[in-house]
């Protein structure tokens, strides 16, 4: 069978894209919205705890949405997709931890 491969070309570089990563998809990457990430990623480490129990997703979910910018996120719309792309992205780069509970919880790394 066949792999698929990913081809990588040269992105502008003023297009305010960034590269995430995919803890579940090793050495895969995507580019997305920079300001949107930024505002994610700042949510997220507002509620993050750095020692366990962590939140778990329903809470991660609903808790960064008091935090967004509501010119990027209006009324969080779209938050759910983006708090769980910045989430595995930040895992992949280590500095968001998962802890196998049930339900599976996450924490900032300490």
């Amino acid at each position: 069978m066949p792999t698929k491969t990913t081809k990588k070309t040269a992105a502008p570089a003023n297009d305010g894209k960034i590269v995430v990563e995919n803890v579940n998809v090793p050495g895969h990457t995507t580019r997305v919205d920079g300001a949107k990430y930024a505002a994610m990623k700042t949510a997220i480490f507002k509620i993050l705890p750095v020692k366990a129990p962590g939140l778990n997703q329903k809470q991660l979910s609903s808790g960064v949405v008091p935090h967004l910018p509501e010119d990027l996120f209006p009324g969080g719309a779209k938050s759910g997709w983006w708090m769980k792309c910045v989430q595995l992205d930040l895992e992949a780069k280590g500095t968001v931890v998962r802890d196998a509970t049930k339900p599976l919880t996450w924490r900032k790394k300490s």
